[in-house]
């Protein structure tokens, strides 16, 4: 059974069908490809289009993107390794959950100074350059919404969007300044921002002079792995 609803889902990916389209590109009985399709619609990897069609449902992109955030976690770690390296920074991986933002990956300074987020930790969609990142590409109406408590203005994120990179300064926390770019997954959508972050007495008041090409760079890094995986 499994392998006829496979072969439901692979006539699909030509394109909308109706019920006696897929009978004849599967070879189903009539019956057994309606089943079929009544239960991939039910489990939503089978939708209908306007015309009743079937086609590809919902759930497939889903899970296409939570294998892609797996590989985004699995290459994250060396990618800020360097980073934090290169910049001698601490640097984080964050990606947005509803009207926050979560550090899903982290490469902290060995000894020093250093402004420690560990794994785990729920900030706020506020304030500081990831959290422009992450807002800065959203469709109109959200962004807008986003920007109503923000701390930054749509002036600045329109910065953001046309240098590719976000930089703060004692913006979500005092004396703390930081550099973010954006990690994109294979659609173009925004899913994540690298980041790096450290006092202001070490980045200065213009962070992004000193390490914006390193962050975009180490972003870019991540974004391929993601094409890869949707290739």
């Amino acid at each position: 059974m499994l392998d006829k609803a496979a072969s439901v889902l692979g006539a699909l990916e030509a394109g909308p069908a109706t019920l006696a389209q897929l009978v004849t590109s599967t070879g189903l009985a009539r019956p057994t490809a309606h089943r079929l399709a009544v239960a991939l619609e039910h489990h939503r990897m089978v939708a209908r289009d306007m015309q009743g069609r079937f086609v590809l449902g919902p759930r497939l992109n889903e899970l296409a993107t939570a294998a892609g955030e797996d590989r985004l976690l699995a290459a994250a770690n060396p990618v800020l390794v360097a980073l934090r390296d290169h910049t001698g920074e601490s640097a984080q991986l964050y990606r947005r959950q509803g009207d926050h933002r979560v550090c899903v990956a982290a490469a902290e300074r060995p000894v020093g100074l250093r402004d420690s987020i560990p794994v785990g930790a729920t900030l706020t969609m506020h304030a500081g350059s990831a959290a422009q990142i992450l807002l800065a590409w959203e469709e109109p109406d959200r962004l807008h919404r986003g920007l109503r408590e923000a701390v930054f203005t749509a002036t600045i994120l329109s910065g953001v969007r046309r240098r590719g990179w976000a930089q703060s300064v004692s913006e979500r926390e005092l004396g703390v300044a930081s550099v973010s770019a954006p990690v994109r997954g294979p659609s173009g959508r925004v899913v994540a921002a690298v980041c790096v972050s450290g006092p202001v007495e070490r980045l200065s008041r213009q962070p992004g002079r000193l390490h914006a090409g390193a962050v975009v760079a180490a972003a870019n890094k991540l974004t391929e792995v993601l094409h890869r995986a949707g290739e």
